[in-house]
């Protein structure tokens, strides 16, 4: 999976303070990608330390409090002694840790924490001041939870990948061990990740230890953070590829021949989606100026209509603009809550509730999936009419520099619509799925993190079918000369031939620069390469 946004992002803070408010998406983003320090606010721990003092409170009450003095789930009516509850808050994590497969990724880890840890911050759980700081710490000190993949049905919250990093702050399991946050940003992207136990890496930091208490342990592990995380990271990344995608689709329109006359602010007024017309504007704006397109605007071009591919990506480009919208009006909501079950509320009432229920957010993760598909599947159309001499309109079969002897770019294509049929399927949505747990008490969950799971996926397998669109469009354009291209889309091709992507020529090959485009598109250096010519684009 190519790791996105690889370049500093001067933008995004160094450090961030939890308070009691929502959190941005820039300082998930700063946090979980690029090591970014944590405190929280003086505000938020007096919160923290007033709310505990409800939950001691009630821990020797006669009348039985869910998570304080009860079994979970199922086991909900079960009265537990209190000789037994601060044992009953470790097994809780200690069973709960239940994940299998491969490890997911730090960023991932980083941002369940900090999420959790800004639930924490609302004074709703009924934490001890000293368990909160315990996150900031190990995200601090670089200490990764060894969290595995599969383990969490989105539902009671995220509670297996969350008990995995409750472990480790009880200083059991495995955990990686990188530069501390704050660190250069070379160093912390290039960094080795050593694998080492839990008390060690904490001995290391200086960190003690969680002893748990009541309550504690369920709400360290309540909560929708994994999934919202990776919502959070996918429409950082998205935002970056979409623009590119549109960056992408000018230098195919250009090298097809295409009009940009249905690009016309006035028919995109027609129907005002907002980011139809923001596709429109970029399209506009990236063509502006090329010699390749007033070559055909005459008498002797007698295509009356462009193709779809070519046409529609306005329309296709600023429907999955406005989905990605709504998915972060749902991402800001949930940055918003306190998740918890049961939850303590202002007049100090703790009360079971059902807002660890992921539906929200697997939902928009489950439609951002096939955005990711969408954009990719008329992307790679684009790309296959270059390779077509029955409509390339003059350039040579496949792009290739000795066609038959050579096969140009085939394959390429052949890898895109590899990657195009794997994200139909990831677009199957999970979260019309559930199964029950817990002996039918948790009878219908949201299957969020397998969601997330697959958008990553997704959002990756979209970056290299674009990538391979501006890899065969940039050889498309330079095969038109001596016609020039526009000057914001020239100088995408003159950023991949700085980059080691050789122009037309006899085959070669062709994978590491592959490769060499996906990491520009993914770090955003072929939008910033359009940029520099457009500004900003919309």
């Amino acid at each position: 999976m190519v790791s996105m946004s690889r370049l500093p992002e001067p933008d995004l803070p160094r450090e961030v303070v939890v308070t009691v408010g929502p959190m941005s998406h820039a300082e998930v983003v700063a946090v979980a990608r690029h090591g970014a320090r944590v405190s929280i606010a003086d505000d938020a721990v007096e919160g923290i330390a007033a709310t505990r003092r409800i939950i001691e409170d009630l821990a020797g009450d006669t009348q039985p409090h869910y998570g304080i003095s009860t079994g979970f789930g199922a086991l909900a009516n079960t009265s537990i002694p209190p000789d037994k509850r601060a044992q009953l808050q470790r097994s809780l994590v200690r069973s709960h840790a239940a994940g299998s497969g491969p490890e997911v990724e730090r960023e991932v880890v980083r941002a369940l924490m900090l999420l959790r840890l800004s639930t924490l911050a609302t004074g709703r759980t009924g934490v001890r001041v000293e368990t909160a700081q315990a996150y900031a710490s190990l995200l601090n000190a670089g200490i990764t939870p060894v969290v595995r993949e599969h383990g969490s049905l989105g539902c009671s919250g995220d509670l297996a990948p969350l008990a995995h990093c409750a472990l480790a702050v009880m200083g059991e399991g495995m955990v990686r061990v990188g530069p501390e946050a704050g660190a250069d940003q070379e160093a912390w992207q290039a960094s080795p990740q050593e694998l080492i136990p839990a008390g060690e890496a904490l001995g290391r930091a200086g960190i003690a230890p969680v002893e748990l208490a009541e309550k504690e342990g369920l709400a360290l592990i309540n909560g929708t953070d994994g999934m919202l995380g990776m919502l959070v990271l996918a429409l950082h990344d998205l935002d970056t590829l979409l623009t590119t995608a549109d960056v992408a689709a000018a230098m195919s329109v250009e090298g097809l021949l295409g009009t940009d006359d249905v690009f016309a602010a006035d028919l995109h007024d027609l129907r005002p989606h907002p980011g139809q017309a923001r596709s429109a504007q970029n399209l506009r704006d990236l063509m502006s100026d090329s010699a390749i397109r007033e070559s055909h605007r005459t008498e002797a071009c007698t295509r009356v209509q462009d193709a779809y591919s070519l046409r529609c990506s306005p329309q296709v480009h600023g429907s999955a603009r406005d989905t990605c919208g709504y998915a972060r009006t749902v991402a800001d909501r949930e940055l918003a809550a306190a998740v918890d079950n049961p939850v303590v509320t202002r007049d100090g009432r703790v009360e079971s509730n059902g807002n660890f229920h992921g539906a929200p957010v697997a939902h928009v993760l489950d439609f951002l999936a096939i955005v990711a598909a969408d954009v990719a599947s008329i992307s790679e159309r684009r790309t296959d009419r270059f390779l077509d001499v029955a409509r390339s309109h003059g350039l040579p079969p496949f792009l290739a520099d000795d066609p038959g002897t050579d096969s140009g770019h085939m394959i390429a294509q052949y890898t895109q619509a590899a990657l195009v049929s794997e994200l139909k399927r990831l677009a199957a949505p999970a979260s019309v799925d559930s199964i029950p747990s817990s002996a039918m008490q948790e009878d219908h969950v949201s299957m969020g993190w397998g969601a997330a799971r697959k958008l990553r996926r997704a959002v990756d397998g979209l970056t290299r079918v674009v990538a391979v669109e501006v890899l065969t469009a940039a050889r498309a354009l330079d095969l038109r000369a001596p016609l020039t291209p526009a000057p914001a889309t020239a100088a995408v091709v003159a950023l991949l031939r700085g980059s080691g992507v050789e122009g037309p020529g006899p085959d070669r090959h062709l994978s590491p620069e592959i490769e060499t485009v996906v990491d520009l598109v993914a770090d955003g250096r072929v939008r910033d390469a359009a940029e520099r010519v457009t500004g900003l684009l919309h």
